[in-house]
């Protein structure tokens, strides 16, 4: 009898891809126009302009900013543009949308600049649950990804996957 354990996930083969590893490094952080609007309702031209001018854009130095409105107000299209221009010689990153959207974005470019081919015929294993809020959207974008070439792929931990995708084995013609 012996007492030697084995890991059978190590031997197992599965490589496990973590989405928070593409996380951005540079903070996300939010710039509401609400705070901007008279009376929290409307965008005053003169107003705006002149806050605008005001504004101490240096806060915003090497982080990724997502712009919007968090009130049901009609906010004009050169407001956004004002904004990222303000924003250009600061900020790493400026998306027009709340931090989801900036994520969704950041998320649809990383994960379109990986080598799909480095996972080729390899069972992946996409880890979830993790500290870091990465959008619902990234894990489709990896499956949409790795589908055309992986073996299988896998959602969860290694001891512990949910089954998404395995390519039908091909049937031998008599």
């Amino acid at each position: 009898m012996s007492d030697v354990i084995v890991n059978k996930v190590a031997q197992s083969g599965i490589v496990t891809f973590n989405l928070e590893t593409l996380f951005p490094k540079e903070e996300v952080v939010a710039f509401d126009l609400k705070d901007y609007l008279f009376k929290g309702l409307i965008l005053r031209e003169k107003d705006f302009r002149m806050a605008m001018k005001e504004q101490d854009w240096s806060v915003f130095a090497g982080k990724r900013v997502a712009v919007f409105c968090s009130t049901d107000a009609i906010i004009p299209v050169w407001a956004y543009m004002l904004v990222a221009t303000r924003l250009q010689a600061h900020a790493t990153d400026v998306v027009q949308g709340d931090e989801r959207t900036l994520l969704t974005l950041w998320y649809r470019d990383a994960i379109a600049k990986l080598d799909a081919e480095a996972y080729r015929d390899k069972r992946v294993v996409v880890k979830g649950c993790g500290a870091l809020p990465v959008p619902p959207s990234a894990y489709a974008e990896i499956s949409r990804l790795l589908m055309p070439v992986v073996k299988s792929l896998m959602y969860g931990e290694p001891c512990s996957t949910v089954p998404i995708y395995k390519p039908k084995m091909q049937r031998k013609r008599s």
